[in-house]
């Protein structure tokens, strides 16, 4: 009985709290913020081992595969472009791709019914840093996996370790993707609400939105690839609307996981 009262009092909060249409505007900001956030890392590849298609397989491994080739062909597009001009717009670019931080510390807030008391500045720049700091940890997501092999191939050639060996170890070099996404949402839960945070108050949430992106991800891509008409009702915008509800969906898996944490702050009362 428990569980069911859990759900029930969840289902309450979302509805009181307006998730779908947060989501909605997540999914808008999300929209917006992707192709920048996408340039700020496609501008660092030159000074990294790494490769543009790394940096695309991140997403690849779970976005549609018809919003995928949306993308690729956009950032092909802008790639084309001045690259000095790129470099000389990061800044911009960031900012930009912080909206969708700050849309996120809106809905947190409202999770926890708490009124934005930070100034304007201190408020983005939290969204700025968050962005920077989420910009780090996919850099590192795709330089692990590179380096990550090559110290598989020196264990292979040093140890004489089993061929078998080295297939298990390339295969678990991709759950870092699982890991980066864990430490992500473990930042998000834990800075962008107006409100202090004990760490293990932010774990349910964090797993819960780990696990559930990732399911809600692959079982859309799958839907989409093999029953999805979007193209058909849609023509040229289909890949739009594809990643719009891929986002959509997204937004409400982040917020639903700050009412989890909310819920358990206001049940446990953290004093710090």
């Amino acid at each position: 009985m428990k569980g069911i009262a859990y759900v029930k009092k969840m289902i309450k909060r979302m509805d009181q709290d307006d998730v779908g249409g947060l989501a909605a505007q997540l999914a808008y900001f999300f929209l917006l913020s992707l192709f920048p956030l996408l340039l700020v890392l496609i501008s660092l590849l030159p000074y990294l081992p790494i490769s543009e298609d790394d940096l695309l397989t991140l997403f690849r491994n779970f976005a549609p595969s018809s919003s995928m080739a949306l993308i690729e062909e956009n950032i092909n597009q802008v790639m084309q472009a001045n690259t000095k001009l790129l470099s000389f717009g990061i800044i911009a670019t960031i900012w930009s791709a912080s909206n969708g931080l700050n849309a996120i510390v809106r809905a947190f807030n409202r999770a926890y019914k708490v009124e934005e008391t930070r100034n304007f500045f201190a408020a983005r720049g939290m969204s700025i840093l968050l962005t920077l700091a989420m910009i780090f940890v996919f850099v590192v997501a795709l330089l692990l996996p590179v380096f990550g092999k090559q110290l598989g191939v020196f264990l292979f050639s040093s140890f004489g370790l089993s061929e078998e060996f080295l297939q298990i170890w390339n295969a678990l070099r991709w759950f870092v993707s699982g890991v980066v996404l864990v430490i992500v949402f473990i930042m998000l839960y834990w800075l962008a609400p107006n409100k202090k945070l004990k760490c293990l108050h932010i774990a349910p949430g964090a797993f819960f939105a780990t696990g559930g992106w990732i399911v809600v991800s692959l079982a859309f891509s799958y839907y989409v690839d093999h029953f999805g008409g979007y193209t058909t009702t849609y023509g040229s915008l289909g890949g739009i609307i594809v990643l719009m509800i891929w986002f959509y969906l997204t937004g409400i898996i982040i917020i639903i996981g700050g009412e989890i944490n909310a819920l358990s702050s206001e049940r446990k009362h953290p004093t710090c």
